[in-house]
């Protein structure tokens, strides 16, 4: 069983090594997380716990008054142990009590792991493929808060 809390300073460290950022910027991602906006939009950043242990990160980031997607990032030597699924599922909670009603998540068509996770979560998938911003293939999975 997992638990999310908000980011804070003492996830510095580990945030820093595990997305290779410098210090300055990863408090700049804690101060946005902390005010619940980036780029006028909702965003907020938790660290996906195991008792004292940080095994992830999830973020929600709004797309609209009613649409947010859901950043799950399970690091490498914790994955593959229900972690996502659950602070999905509890990422899902929250977003569905701040009023989404639609959770829209773009994704690569070769994370395997992601597709999977989304599928047994009961995400739809649009039928269709494009390329995103960073020129990944990616397809469109939807799924509904009510």
């Amino acid at each position: 069983m997992i638990e999310l809390r908000p980011i804070s300073a003492t996830d510095a460290e580990v945030l820093s090594n595990m997305y290779n950022m410098s210090l300055e910027d990863v408090d700049k991602l804690t101060e946005h997380s902390n005010t619940e906006l980036f780029e006028d939009k909702y965003f907020k950043m938790f660290a996906v716990l195991n008792g004292e242990i940080c095994v992830g990160t999830v973020s929600l980031y709004e797309h609209s008054a009613f649409v947010v997607s859901i950043g799950p990032d399970i690091f490498k030597e914790y994955r593959q142990r229900g972690y996502a699924t659950d602070a999905m599922k509890a990422a899902m909670d929250i977003a569905r009590s701040a009023g989404y009603k639609i959770v829209f998540q773009q994704i690569r068509t070769n994370n395997n792991a992601s597709l999977k996770l989304h599928t047994k979560l009961g995400f739809e998938a649009y039928d269709c493929i494009f390329r995103n911003r960073n020129d990944n293939e990616v397809r469109i999975y939807l799924k509904s808060l009510l």
